[in-house]
């Protein structure tokens, strides 16, 4: 049976917990590989909506382990807030796994990231303020706090000291802020570890066994490809990489054993913070598929930029992370407009150019060219196979297939668990 990698093909915000969630089924692990509490994914569940921060999806699938894997940061407040808002709606959270090598995000970690972004002022990158890159620059630079240096007081002290001892000094002289206190932070962390202690778990080594014994694992990317810190566009993008080979660092599973990776690709293009974004609607059109597609962030809550599809972005996601099917969400949202623009290539100082260009002053400086496609005014929502399709959505979906350098296998019609259309099997 098949490890499967499900990450976003844009800049987030895709529709991957619905994707995550029609698998979860038949999938035995569900694997979040990066990113902390600064991605998002909704879920329908009946006539349920579940928000989702740090927990992977598969929480919401009875039978299937949710696991958090060492390449996440964790902050372990929010964990137990989504747990609980979970556990009081009657889902049961019992079988969640935290990897005992996943990252804390600290109380100071999350006090840099929001002065850091007001000190840059209009060059601010636009995070979301909740310490996910303080926490991942600490780990690369060794001072980082891990989920099992809970359980070794002497470690944590020594830890957090280190930690602090360079950032207050950043703090009070750069930011005239108050030192904080090692004692305090020590004493919040240890208050997490008894109600953390029953989930950590050896992750790498259960999820490896697993995969050998023929079941089936789901590894969930947060944010997007395009948001990933080595192949995004860089700065605005996260401190983690969410592309498919992120998969394999951030569980400690390796490359020869996933199966198939699947990219999950919205009808149309939004994105949330700053940064280029050739497609960009600032006009009627674009408030449209804001409204229609309900376009705000789950964790941020901020607006998010939409535009018309990229067929360059789509290729270069399935190009970085080798992507073996699509996932197409929200076509329903399209319903309605006689003709559809799609951008099937840029113009850059005067030339026409079919791929994302590697430079990001050529992007962000990026017109798009745009091929027009027949729109359709039926109500989709109710499709259940491809031919249900009107022809127009038919052929829309057939373009973007042809544009984009992957079979698209799914395609969301509404945002309920039954408005899908499966066309391929993941498994």
């Amino acid at each position: 049976m098949p490890a499967l990698v499900l990450l976003g093909a844009q800049w987030g915000d895709e529709g991957k917990g619905k994707a995550t969630d029609l698998l979860g089924g038949s999938v035995d692990y569900v694997v979040r590989y990066q990113g902390g509490n600064n991605a998002g994914h909704t879920v329908v569940v009946g006539d349920q909506k579940y928000a989702l921060h740090l927990l992977p999806s598969g929480i919401l699938s009875p039978g299937c382990t949710p696991v958090i894997g060492n390449g996440v940061v964790v902050d372990p407040a929010v964990l137990f807030s989504e747990l609980n808002g979970l556990n009081e709606r009657g889902v049961d959270t019992s079988k969640l796994l935290i990897s005992g090598n996943a990252h804390l995000i600290t109380p100071y970690n999350v006090t840099v990231d929001k002065v850091t972004e007001r000190f840059l002022g209009s060059r601010k990158i636009g995070t979301t303020g909740r310490g996910i890159g303080p926490t991942y620059a600490d780990k690369i630079n060794r001072v980082g706090i891990r989920v099992q240096d809970l359980y070794d007081e002497s470690i944590l002290v020594q830890k957090v000291e280190a930690a602090l001892d360079f950032k207050n000094q950043i703090l009070a002289k750069l930011y005239n802020r108050r030192a904080i206190e090692s004692g305090k932070i020590v004493e919040e962390l240890l208050t997490y570890a008894d109600r953390l202690k029953p989930y950590v778990a050896d992750t790498t080594l259960i999820l490896n066994d697993a995969i050998d014994e023929g079941k089936v694992v789901l590894f969930e990317g947060g944010q997007g490809t395009l948001l990933d810190v080595d192949h995004g566009t860089y700065p605005f993008v996260t401190s983690s990489n969410p592309t498919a080979g992120g998969a394999c660092t951030g569980s400690g599973v390796g490359p020869t054993k996933i199966s198939r990776v699947i990219g999950i690709l919205k009808a149309y293009t939004t994105r949330v913070g700053a940064g280029p974004f050739p497609t960009e609607l600032l006009d009627e059109d674009g408030e449209a598929l804001r409204r229609i597609g309900g376009e705000r962030g789950v964790t941020t809550g901020r607006d998010r930029r939409c535009g018309w599809f990229d067929a360059p972005i789509a290729r270069y996601a399935t190009r970085v992370n080798g992507l073996t099917d699509f996932f197409l969400t929200k076509l329903d949202v399209l319903t309605g407009w006689e003709q559809i623009p799609v951008c099937v290539a840029y113009e850059i100082d005067g030339k026409r150019v079919e791929e994302l260009p590697y430079s990001q002053s050529d992007f962000h400086h990026a017109k798009p060219v745009y091929e027009m496609l027949p729109g359709w005014s039926e109500d989709i929502t109710k499709a259940k196979t491809f031919d249900d399709l009107p022809k127009n959505a038919q052929d829309y979906v057939k373009a973007l297939e042809e544009m984009s350098g992957a079979p698209i296998s799914a395609i969301g019609v509404g945002p309920g668990r039954t408005e899908t259309i499966q066309i391929n099997s993941f498994l």
